[in-house]
């Protein structure tokens, strides 16, 4: 009987059973509409206040050793090519080379060896090893489960690492870590999931495609006009911003302090512990351009994507392209005058961090709702093996480079590492070519992941992604009623 009833009645989708007589002797059964999904204003504030804070504690986690990174040179005596190694699980390396590095003698605040209690230099490697290999996986999963239970577990793992990784008892940055999971499983709702997101679910008979299918349909055909190049190429503009905001995260505190020394603010440091005002100085600016870009460029997202199509990539370049001779000057004025520098640092920081709310809306218009925590994995997979898990040996690297052809002078020091970080100013000028050829393929690409059945295997034209896109843009799940 009931095969019968679901051959007779028709499928539900573009001019489905709302327009259609059942005929006489048929019964149908009344189209089902879930129930909107809405939170009090408060709670959605909370569970925005907790995410930040999660987000927060990830960025610590990137750069806890560029605080610390002037004591971890003077102490091992380390160049600055080796001391780039401590951002990148090559750093796994160095450690192992760690007992054979001179040490100068005397008592130390810091630990005789990398392994020793107390050393803070294992646990970021671990950290961005243990991420890189697990963001597939969890992206993955946010596409298939309980989006707050995947971040629980995430988590728990991340906090896990960097605690096995300390060799000690428990410091600061896993308790944090104990927090957040606690505040999420309290404040943090698990929404319920829209209709266009289990289209292929509900077509398929309860099927659901693997990693590899979710893998293979964002990156098919590369080079042919069924690929999403706006995908592809905001993907490496992400990587490029990750590229300079590793670099500046790792080596513009040591690059202040220097210029501080350079201009006669403060002496050299050739012993640790070593003050460096310009860490706090530094973190604290980079957080206030952070929290005010990202207002800013979801604000100026929302407002110019009624009036251009393509707002959103040309806000990214139009920014990142601004970007580029901020940090040029930053980085030729600082021997000059160290206040004009930090005025485009600060501008700088500002312009980038204008992109990182409106790179996630691009992502979410062009890809498929079942894969889109598939795609975000992969975007942050390879704009941290590319970016800002790279630039800080590249840089340090170059710095080397230099200053084995110079004189070993303090200046040259300093000369040296500013001029490394000048590949830092293309690379933010690449990034911004790079949404600029993504605003090409935007509207061609979101008009297709929006099509009926767009990406989903064995799917039938079930079309309530229209509703589902609104509902996503207004805060409320979608119904799956057609209009």
């Amino acid at each position: 009987m009931a095969g019968g009833m679901s051959a007779e009645c028709p499928e539900p989708g573009p001019g489905g059973p709302q327009g259609q007589s059942p005929g006489p002797g048929r019964q149908c059964p009344p189209p089902t509409t879930p129930a909107p999904w809405s939170l009090p204003r408060w709670r959605a504030y909370v569970a925005a206040a907790v995410l930040c804070y999660i987000n927060l504690l990830n960025y610590m986690n990137w750069f806890i050793i560029a605080g610390v990174l002037l004591d971890v040179q003077e102490f091992f005596q380390i160049s600055d090519s080796h001391a780039g190694l401590l951002q990148t699980d090559a750093s796994l390396w160095l450690l192992s080379q760690a007992p054979s590095l001179p040490r100068p003698a005397g008592p130390s605040a810091l630990p005789r060896s990398w392994g020793d209690p107390g050393c803070p230099c294992v646990s970021p490697p671990v950290f961005i090893g243990c991420l890189l290999l697990s963001a597939p996986v969890f992206g993955y999963l946010g596409d298939r489960y309980s989006r707050k239970t995947t971040m629980s577990f995430g988590i728990l793992l991340w906090s896990g690492a960097g605690l096995s990784s300390s060799f000690i008892s428990p410091r600061i940055m896993p308790c944090l870590e104990a927090v957040a999971l606690i505040l999420l499983i309290l404040l943090v709702p698990d929404p319920p999931r829209g209709a266009a997101e289990t289209q292929g679910e509900g077509a398929a008979g309860g099927s659901r495609s693997s990693w590899c299918e979710d893998v293979r349909y964002l990156g098919k055909n590369w080079g042919t006009l069924s690929c999403s190049w706006s995908f592809v190429w905001s993907t490496l503009g992400v990587t490029a911003m990750a590229f300079v905001t590793g670099a500046l995260g790792f080596w513009a505190p040591k690059f202040l302090l220097e210029a501080r020394v350079v201009h006669g603010l403060q002496p050299p440091c050739f012993q640790e512990p070593c003050s460096n005002p310009d860490s706090l100085i530094f973190g604290s600016l980079t957080i206030m351009t952070g929290v005010i870009g990202v207002i800013l460029g979801a604000e100026a997202a929302r407002r110019y994507k009624k009036v251009i199509p393509r707002a959103e990539p040309l806000i990214c370049a139009s920014s990142l392209l601004a970007t580029a001779p901020c940090l040029y000057l930053a980085l030729v004025l600082a021997p000059t005058t160290l206040l004009a520098s930090y005025v485009f640092l600060g501008l700088g920081e500002l312009l980038l961090s204008c992109n990182w709310a409106v790179v996630a809306d691009i992502l979410l218009s062009v890809v498929v709702p079942r894969c889109r925590g598939t795609a975000e994995a992969l975007q942050i997979t390879v704009g941290h093996i590319l970016g800002d898990a790279g630039s800080p040996y590249l840089t340090g690297l170059i710095s080397s480079v230099l200053r084995a052809r110079r004189p070993d002078s303090y200046l040259q020091r300093f000369l040296s590492l500013q001029q490394s970080f000048l590949c830092c100013a293309f690379v933010i000028a690449l990034g911004g070519g790079c949404f600029l050829l993504t605003a090409l393929y935007l509207e061609r690409d979101e008009a297709r992941a929006w099509q009926p059945g767009t990406g989903t295997p064995d799917s039938k034209d079930v079309d309530s992604n229209d509703l589902e896109r609104q509902g996503l843009l207004s805060g409320a799940a979608a119904s799956t009623e057609e209009p």
